[in-house]
């Protein structure tokens, strides 16, 4: 297993902006028998609960096929642009998240170079990529969906 390292991801802004994602936990849940790890971004300024986040979810269905969850959030902060009467300015809450999820399923005869290979396609045609690219083989979503393997 690979250890729950910091994620440095670029996002789809103009330019692009790196966010840095540590850490926060990694655990079972028993109720639905799911891996589960979550990456926050640390930024100061900024409240925990409105920071972008990944989780990811790893877990065999009854079938004996593999479900295999990555998950983007990114939580929109709402526009504060007044006071009352009093002078007081209410702190900015989150509006609404973004989210991005991919979700892979693994038959436990499937190979990691067909993961690899139907995870590379499925990338190509949401990029819009229609030239050569090397597949990336590292980091937990790569690994994940390929290797089957979850952070630990």
């Amino acid at each position: 297993m690979t250890a729950q390292a910091n994620i440095i991801a670029f996002d789809g802004a103009a330019p692009p902006v790196s966010h840095t994602l540590v850490p926060r936990e990694n655990f079972r849940d028993d109720k639905t028998k799911e891996q589960v790890a979550v990456w926050s971004e640390v930024i100061p300024t900024v409240p925990q609960y409105a920071q972008i986040k990944v989780i990811q979810r790893k877990r065999k269905l009854p079938s004996g096929v593999t479900r295999a969850v990555t998950r983007v959030e990114v939580p929109i902060m709402e526009a504060v642009n007044a006071q009352n009467a009093q002078g007081y300015t209410a702190a900015p809450k989150v509006a609404y998240t973004e989210a991005f999820e991919v979700v892979s399923y693994a038959h436990e005869r499937s190979t990691i170079a067909g993961r690899r290979l139907a995870r590379q396609l499925a990338l190509n045609v949401a990029g819009g990529v229609s030239t050569t690219v090397t597949p990336v083989a590292i980091g937990p979503a790569p690994e994940l969906f390929d290797q089957l393997v979850f952070t630990s």
